[in-house]
């Protein structure tokens, strides 16, 4: 038979019904897919889990004992039902099979085993329902072969309903023992160098290790084939992005203009920034570049300049926004910035979903003919519809809620043009490396001066019930002074929703990828009751405030992303004049709304929200002349990982620290969670937080690498690594981020 390679189809190697099975369960199709389908733990024999802390729901895989076997008839139909109690010496948990009886010659007290399935609870109890479940050796065989598995470690995988972490296993041995020759993704010299393990040997200890102490050796090496093979890959596309014709854009008259109308100085980042923007546009290859920066940095001027610099050769410069508020609020912050000479020559226009058909087909005409040289919109600029006559800058503002294919469909619009994307979530240096790492990255740290900043605060209502009171107070007492204030809430409607659905709004983003529900929250290690729904929806605050005596004279309006778009920007409108005094609303207003005079943020329930997402919106005070103050409400416990995160924020306005401490309090999975795409999305055992050395010396020798062979010709193990790690799908989307 012919020895599999890591590109054999897996229906080759373990037959069509089990390949069908593993694709359905975790989208393998090949030997390579399955065998980067690493072990998460590995179990000792005689190892017991403990049960007590098992979340119902879920679906588990134990080590435990058989204590107690019994068959009784079920009530309410003919038929038995076998109950077996499997323990850990602690805690218990029963395994039901109805109409099986026959297990209980394999299911006898004393026997230890494997079990599969998923936790449910009746009248108190935990029970599985028809696990699935692998004996160890009996009494009569466990002497002969209890020496030889003592230190045999079980490899337990990730798993799902239909398919158990032992059947993974069983499927691994028999395309491990078929596997041929693996090539070499690490230059022979680095491997070396690194005290490094090959590559088969590294497959092969990972999945069935003879002890417990080769296993590092192996997950080390296989950590640094991903760094090396996704570093190189974001090389080999930047340096191909770079091999592209873009036309040059000089800077000319009318940014020149725009620069001597500025009423203030750039700050010393902005000068900086706009310098590599403006060296990477007069080039004769497109732009690639992010530029992250904390929330009211100047992001949106300098991307204005850019766009100027485009306009002055005759471009047409497009930024994308998330949102139809946010669209609207850069539509007419950058018509206000460009002042009553500039704007009528560059036709800022808008270009949204919502807007009528006859506003649609004027602002459309006015971008094909070139006429607008400026054109802000949301997803409607993605349209078949929508053509430029000569795209030169794609702007991408809060780059994590838009997907690759969407960034390229608007790239695909021009020649080539040059790109820059925006984020006001600082991005920790490792992230930066491993997702964006074919992107140059430039940091806006410096903030305008004139802000007087901004006071967070935590209002603790689990020891101090009756502060509750006291914020809406604190409201009441802003509004007197002559000023705003915004109230954010976790959904629209909380009667609505149940805990998972939470924080919900289809036009903002969701604060459900950057926290996790306070349901089955930890405490000092052990498990805790919080809250397991929403209370706090912006319809339950706008009632309550309708029903509060303070509030009878002020102000107060809704906002969400359910309402229709020209409902959405009046509101904003109106808030932005001062003619509402409090606004309501969901994370809609996360980013981009710019209301000088509102000094107050409450931030309900505060604990169901992110790091990052917390410091977005308290950005959205403190941002004139009158000092900001932003009150995180939550019921979460002290000591609590979700109360954690609460005073993170309030302990610190640097939203750089607050990147780090955000991935250390949550884990790369969650912060990468969109930014991830095509091949970036394929880490198993790299961690950014940990493997931050690992990461940096894998970019320094691919750099080292690349440099010296760039088609990889001379490092045919890499080449084929780089290009099985990411389908012709995958490197399509590297292409277009």
């Amino acid at each position: 038979m012919t020895p599999l390679t890591l590109d054999s189809r897996l229906s080759a190697a373990v037959g069509e019904k089990t390949a069908k099975a593993f694709d359905r369960a975790f989208g393998m199709k090949t030997v390579a897919d399955l065998l980067q389908h690493y072990p998460r733990r590995y179990a000792r024999r005689g190892e017991l889990t403990p049960i007590m802390a098992l979340p119902v729901g879920e679906p588990v895989t134990i080590v435990a004992e058989v204590r107690r076997v019994r068959e009784r008839r079920m009530r309410q139909r003919s038929g038995l039902i076998l109950e077996v109690v499997i323990s850990d010496g602690i805690g218990e948990i029963t395994l039901t099979f109805f109409n099986q009886a026959w297990r209980a010659k394999d299911l006898v007290p004393g026997r230890r085993g494997i079990f599969a399935g998923k936790v449910g609870q009746y009248r108190d109890t935990l029970q599985l329902a028809h696990p699935d479940y692998q004996l160890f050796d009996d009494a009569a065989t466990a002497m002969q072969t209890a020496q030889a598995n003592a230190n045999l470690p079980i490899p337990i995988y990730p798993a799902t309903a239909s398919v158990s972490s032992w059947k993974v296993a069983t499927v691994v041995e028999l395309v491990l023992d078929g596997l041929g020759e693996v090539s070499e993704p690490l230059p022979p010299d680095f491997r070396e160098r690194m005290h490094l393990l090959d590559a088969r040997t590294a497959i092969e200890i990972i999945h069935r290790p003879r002890s417990f102490d080769e296993i590092d050796a192996a997950r080390q090496t296989l950590r640094m084939h991903e760094a090396f093979i996704l570093q190189s890959a974001l090389l080999q596309q930047r340096a191909f992005v770079r091999s592209w014709g873009a036309t040059p854009r000089e800077p000319g008259a009318l940014r020149e203009a725009f620069d001597s109308a500025l009423p203030f100085e750039l700050t010393p980042d902005q000068v900086d920034v706009g310098a590599e923007i403006e060296g990477d546009l007069r080039r004769a290859h497109p732009m690639n570049r992010l530029v992250q920066g904390e929330v009211g940095s100047g992001k949106t001027l300098v991307a204005l300049r850019a766009m100027l610099q485009v306009a002055d050769s005759g471009g047409q410069a497009a930024l994308i926004a998330p949102t139809e508020v946010l669209a609207g609020q850069h539509l007419r912050s950058i018509t206000r910035m460009l002042g009553p000479k500039l704007a009528p020559e560059l036709m800022p226009t808008l270009l949204t979903g919502q807007m009528s058909a006859q506003e649609r087909r004027k602002a459309a005409l006015r971008v094909a003919s070139g006429q607008a040289r400026i054109v802000v919109g949301t997803h409607a600029l993605l349209s078949a519809s929508t053509t430029f006559a000569d795209l030169g800058l794609v702007v991408v503002d809060e780059q994590h809620r838009f997907g690759v294919a969407q960034r390229e469909a608007l790239r695909a619009k021009g020649q080539a043009p040059h790109t820059l994307v925006l984020t006001a979530t600082p991005i920790p240096r490792t992230v930066a490396m491993t997702v964006f790492g074919d992107l140059d990255v430039s940091t806006i740290r410096t903030m305008p001066e004139g802000r007087a900043g901004i006071s967070t605060h935590v209002a603790p209502l689990a020891e101090h019930p009756s502060w509750f009171a006291r914020v809406w107070d604190r409201i009441v007492e802003e509004v007197a002074a002559g000023r705003q204030a915004f109230v954010v809430c976790a959904a629209i409607d909380a009667d609505a929703l149940t805990g998972a659905d939470a924080v919900t709004d289809e036009d903002a983003p969701e604060a459900t990828d950057d926290a996790p529900d306070t349901v089955g929250d930890t405490v000092n290690g052990a498990e805790v009751t919080s809250p397991a729904r929403t209370r706090w929806g912006v319809a339950q605050v706008i009632d309550l405030l309708s029903r509060h005596p303070s509030y009878a004279t002020l102000r107060v309006e809704p906002l969400h992303g359910k309402m229709p778009a020209d409902e959405k920007d009046a509101v904003m409108q109106a808030f932005a004049r001062g003619d509402i005094d409090v606004l309501v609303a969901t994370t809609v207003i996360e980013v981009g709304v710019d209301v000088p005079n509102a000094s107050t943020m409450v931030i309900l329930e505060a604990d169901r929200f992110g790091v990052s997402q917390l410091h977005q919106l308290r950005g959205r005070v403190g941002r004139g002349g009158v000092p900001g103050l932003c009150l995180l409400v939550t019921e979460a416990k002290i000591g609590s990982s979700s109360r954690s995160r609460v005073e993170a924020v309030a302990s610190t306005l640097d939203g750089f620290h607050l990147a780090e401490v955000d991935l250390e309090l949550r884990g790369e999975g969650d912060v990468l969670g969109d930014l991830q795409s095509g091949a970036r999305s394929s880490l198993r055992l790299l961690r950014v937080v940990t493997d931050a050395e690992l990461i940096l010396v894998a970019r320094h020798a691919a750099e080292k690498v690349l440099t010296d062979d760039p088609a990889l010709v001379r490092h045919p193990g890499l080449a084929e690594a780089v290009e099985r790690r990411m389908s012709a799908e995958e490197r399509a989307a590297l292409g277009r981020s």
